[in-house]
């Protein structure tokens, strides 16, 4: 019986994943550690999918989109509407306008899709910090330079992030030298 993981990891070979570099290897290297730390940090199904998709439609950090938004039906289709719209979401996020103020309650959210700003509730917050967080923490695993470049950064965002952050990934968080 094949999985949704199994389709979406298809698909995202189809679509060349496993040939674009990225820090540790490949996309697809990088896509497969993030899910799987998601799933080491309990997190539910449509969480750990949507870690395995974070970079289908790019994202404001990495711009390469192996799929245009015009075809989101089709990753529905695979992965299901929830881990779908948690993958728009954290492709959508505008960082600079979205970060400094996303763990507030009631904080705007700005898609760089649309140019629009809206409220998402706490529960889409807390997918978003998870999945910044499982992200992030892969990149610094597997570049040094980068977590010299940028791990001061990174431990300020997961501190601001950590109102929305499981007790697991905060404590993933906290063994990285930041410093």
């Amino acid at each position: 019986m094949s999985t949704p993981i199994a389709h979406a990891e298809s698909l995202l070979a189809d679509l060349g994943a496993g040939t674009v570099p990225h820090p540790g290897g490949t996309l697809l290297a990088h896509l497969r550690r993030v899910r799987t730390r998601l799933a080491g940090w309990n997190a539910r199904p449509a969480l750990q999918l949507a870690g395995l998709c974070h970079a289908f439609y790019g994202t404001d950090g990495f711009p390469t989109a192996l799929l245009p938004l015009d075809r989101r039906d089709e990753l529905v289709g695979i992965i299901g509407a929830e881990a779908e719209s948690i993958v728009y979401f954290y492709a959508s996020c505008d960082r600079t306008a979205s970060y400094p103020s996303l763990a507030d309650e009631g904080s705007p959210f700005h898609d760089r899709f649309t140019g629009h700003s809206h409220t998402p509730d706490t529960g889409l917050r807390r997918d978003f910090a998870e999945l910044t967080a499982a992200n992030e923490l892969d990149l610094a695993d597997h570049d040094q330079t980068f977590l010299e470049q940028h791990g001061t950064d990174l431990f300020a965002l997961f501190s601001r992030f950590r109102p929305l952050l499981s007790e697991p990934a905060w404590k993933d968080c906290l063994t990285l030298d930041f410093t």
